[in-house]
């Protein structure tokens, strides 16, 4: 599971389907990407990380980095 993605869109106090409609994708697409059971596009990662603040790393939602080397909420 993408647990800093789930705790990022909590942050924000957004459901998965505010997410998901702003990124222009299924809200059970949005679901498979924060559970880690499917992969955006580059594309679609690009709009996701828009709707929750992180447009220059969007490229995180591609990769499974292990969550202690994600900085999202440093600032």
């Amino acid at each position: 599971m993408k647990a800093w993605l789930k705790a990022l869109r909590y942050e924000k106090k957004l459901r998965q389907q505010d997410v998901a409609q702003a990124a222009s994708i299924s809200r059970q697409f949005y679901n498979l990407i924060e559970n880690d059971s499917r992969r955006p596009s580059p594309e679609a990662a690009k709009r996701i990380a828009g709707v929750l603040g992180f447009p220059d790393k969007w490229y995180m939602l591609l990769e499974n980095a292990p969550a202690e080397q994600l900085t999202l909420f440093s600032g």
